[in-house]
């Protein structure tokens, strides 16, 4: 059985501005090379690309579509293109874990936090946050040995009833965590003022749902990343602009934590090595300055911020700067990175495009 992903690519950027006239449109690419601003090269026809991360050892990325029938997308950095994601279910069938019978319907599929981990060069597994027609975490083989990858689902693992997923990581054996960044009855506004509203929940192959981790509840828990040798995990509290580091055999209070300096992080990955985090800048006086709470609810961020890329060091929580940018007025609300070849990708939750530049990557 074979699932194509097949909703149309926008055929104009119409946020947060229109397509320069200068415009070029890449035949059989699906795709508009919009015209480079400044340091920033674009590929217009994303649907809030909210996440990144790369096929390991290509030149090949894979963003997020934070919008119902969005789905993902495939990037080319060689190539400069970008087109939607087409797979396939397995021949045989979702695994016996799977707690879904079937992929999602691409008309709906609404993806978010992104994780991939390689298992066997040149094979890895895709996981993503869905929230379109089920809340789930679809999961998908990727095989990297041919011209492009290939991607095959092979099930999905429910949220809990009442429940969505923001951001989604592994362990080596197989155990998903997820963050939710509010509970039911919490809001934005609750983490903004520092009150704890999600937590970390956690799913082992064999076990029925997710659980949550006791310990692990923050003010806004977002983006999430495991270590190399699968004893901590690193969870980001938006509420407190803030990086905490947990034990994963004793999660029940952070080992570290550090918050970041002057910008507020959004996801976290794993990059050439380098745990990498981007965010828009936290007192952005194009904007007037934070963040604004506004008759009882905390405003949605659209005006334009400039946004920070940094490296983060696990172990003595330093941050080093790896980009930094002022406002853009036709790129707002990055939110995640990712490198190839020296090159910086940038992803946003608000924007019709993807963004590339040039990176200077800390020793």
């Amino acid at each position: 059985m074979l699932l194509v992903a097949t909703t149309a690519m926008a055929e104009s950027c119409s946020l947060p501005h229109e397509a320069d006239p200068a415009d070029e449109r890449i035949p059989g690419a699906h795709i508009e090379r919009c015209q480079s601003r400044g340091n920033l090269g674009f590929l217009c026809g994303a649907q809030r690309p909210e996440d990144v991360v790369r096929v390991p050892g290509t030149q090949w990325l894979v963003y997020s579509g934070f919008s119902n029938g969005a789905g993902l997308k495939l990037v080319d950095t060689a190539a400069r293109s970008m087109r939607q994601l087409t797979y396939r279910a397995a021949g045989e069938g979702p695994g016996s874990w799977s707690q879904c019978k079937s992929p999602p319907d691409s008309a709906t599929f609404n993806t978010q936090g992104l994780s991939i981990r390689e298992l066997r060069a040149p094979h890895s597994r895709l996981h993503v946050v869905n929230h379109g027609g089920r809340e789930s975490i679809e999961i998908f083989s990727v095989e990297a040995g041919g011209a492009e990858p290939l991607f095959t689902w092979i099930g999905c693992v429910l949220m809990p009833p009442g429940l969505a997923a923001n951001s989604v990581a592994t362990f080596s054996d197989g155990t998903i965590l997820v963050t939710v960044l509010t509970h039911p009855g919490r809001t934005i506004t609750d983490f903004w003022r520092g009150e704890i509203t999600g937590a970390v929940y956690s799913w082992t192959p064999g076990e029925s749902s997710f659980q949550l981790l006791p310990g692990t509840e923050l003010p806004g828990n977002n983006g999430l990343e495991t270590s190399r040798d699968d004893s901590e995990f690193f969870v980001i509290a938006f509420g407190w602009r803030s990086v905490l580091v947990f034990s994963r055999a004793d999660p029940s209070r952070p080992l570290r934590r550090a918050t970041a300096p002057g910008f507020m992080p959004d996801n976290i990955h794993w990059a050439d090595g380098r745990l990498l985090l981007a965010g828009m800048q936290y007192d952005e006086p194009a904007c007037g300055g934070i963040r604004k709470i506004i008759d009882g609810k905390a405003d949605e961020m659209r005006c334009h911020r400039g946004y920070t890329v940094a490296q983060l060091d696990p172990r003595s929580m330093n941050f080093s700067t790896v980009a930094y940018a002022e406002p853009d007025p036709d790129f707002n609300g990055v939110s995640a990175a990712a490198i190839v070849a020296g090159e910086l990708w940038l992803a946003s939750y608000q924007s019709d495009r993807v963004a590339w530049r040039k990176a200077r990557l800390p020793l």
